[in-house]
């Protein structure tokens, strides 16, 4: 398996370089993580030709963490919006509760294949710090989380989540107090405990080999919807939505449709409150192309280089750079990056709500918005896929401060 894809009409790359989009990815860390890195990508290649690993991973995978998830049809839905018919994706009826079990499951065997039983992680909206603490309770591993201070605050419940699970959430309280924050922290901790931890980076961010690695443990999505809409429709939708964070749940449905010309991939990004740098978290749709933590790709950031602040209702969606592979899909054509604002994210949540009885994950109810502006406008004939990434009982406290409900 190739560690870089070379998306075609993308002119900056003639051939496929290790660890590379076209022209992003990479390896930008200090020398002190070098030789980790370079372990994990020897592991990783080892544990990929291995039926071993690759069975018990799959075990897990079905009799743990519940796949294959549901393809779902969302007739209401479908009726309210009277054009394309719309299928959700239900990663949000995972264990944890979101599709960062997959990568967790995948990169928590390779930890204990190295022999490293502490493990480290970042988290945002907390589902992947659930989901880490969650494999390192299963594997028996000790378990240490950043997370930034405001996030702490909006996702409480995840919190709680964590430390029950048995992990130490080490709350971080420069910057912004959010995602980016928490990643350098946990960097700052590897670099210091490298020989007995593995930071378990939870989307495809990152050096070198974390961007194919992710994509690699959560193409099981994509696999999965694209087998199930052919069983249930005999043919492959006209267009699949997914939000994009970091980027790992879209990357993970989007990849086994790169090829299929004729199937749109579109990704959403957080367009916040406003148009403003710091109003928002929409890489394409502001950001240039630079360096932060360990990546080269679309980053948000000033006119003298420093990177920007950001903002989201939705903490899973709050960072300020995107992963390689969605920077050369943009760039390509192949993929078109769109953004949904707070308002609209919330109001998508309540239709999706009170039509279908889903309550999808603030980052998730970012995809609803767009298939909720696109679904009139294309034919009944056509066919949308939604990821539905996780589910929204983590957002209870954020709906609750922001929705006025009757009653």
């Amino acid at each position: 398996m190739a560690t870089t894809t070379v998306i075609k009409g993308d002119k900056s790359t003639k051939a496929a370089v290790k660890g590379r989009f076209g022209a992003y990815g990479g390896r930008y860390v200090p020398e002190t993580l070098m030789s980790a890195l370079e372990e994990l990508e020897r592991e990783y290649d080892k544990a990929k030709r291995d039926r071993r690993f690759q069975r018990r991973l799959d075990e897990l995978l079905h009799t743990y963490a519940g796949r294959p998830t549901a393809l779902f049809f969302a007739r209401r839905l479908t009726e309210k919006l009277r054009g394309a018919k719309i299928y959700l994706k239900r990663e949000d009826l995972l264990h944890t509760g979101a599709h960062k079990i997959n990568n967790c499951l995948g990169q928590g065997l390779l930890a204990e294949r190295m022999g490293k039983r502490r493990i480290i992680a970042e988290t945002g909206a907390g589902q992947h710090g659930v989901a880490t603490a969650t494999v390192c309770a299963l594997l028996g591993f000790e378990c240490v989380v950043y997370m930034g201070t405001e996030d702490m605050r909006r996702q409480e419940l995840n919190v709680f989540r964590m430390r029950l699970l048995g992990a130490e959430v080490r709350g971080v309280d420069s910057g912004s107090r959010t995602l980016k924050d928490a990643i350098n922290e946990a960097m700052r901790d590897w670099v210091t405990n490298v020989r007995n931890t593995h930071y378990l980076l939870g989307s495809v961010l990152g050096a070198h080999p974390y961007p194919t690695m992710v994509r690699d443990f959560h193409k099981v999505i994509g696999r999965e919807a694209r087998a199930q809409i052919l069983k249930a429709e005999g043919k492959l939708p006209a267009a699949i939505i997914a939000c994009v964070g970091g980027g790992s749940n879209s990357i993970g449905i989007f990849y086994e449709f790169i090829k299929d010309k004729r199937v749109r991939l579109i990704g959403v990004e957080a367009g916040g409150c406003g148009d403003n740098l710091g109003q928002h978290a929409a890489r394409f749709h502001g950001g240039s192309p630079g360096v932060l933590q360990g990546t080269f790709s679309y980053l948000l950031q000033d006119v003298a280089g420093q990177v920007a602040n950001t903002h989201s209702v939705s903490a899973g969606l709050d960072y300020p750079s995107i992963g390689p592979e969605h920077a050369a899909l943009h760039d390509s054509g192949r993929a078109e990056y769109v953004s949904a604002s707070d308002t609209e994210a919330l109001d998508a949540c309540t239709l999706l709500a009170r039509t279908e009885g889903i309550i999808p994950a603030l980052e998730s109810a970012h995809a609803v918005v767009e298939v909720i502006k696109r679904a009139p406008r294309m034919k009944k004939s056509d066919i949308v896929i939604v990821n539905v990434s996780g589910r929204g009982d983590k957002d209870i406290g954020i709906l609750r401060e922001n929705l006025k409900l009757d009653g």
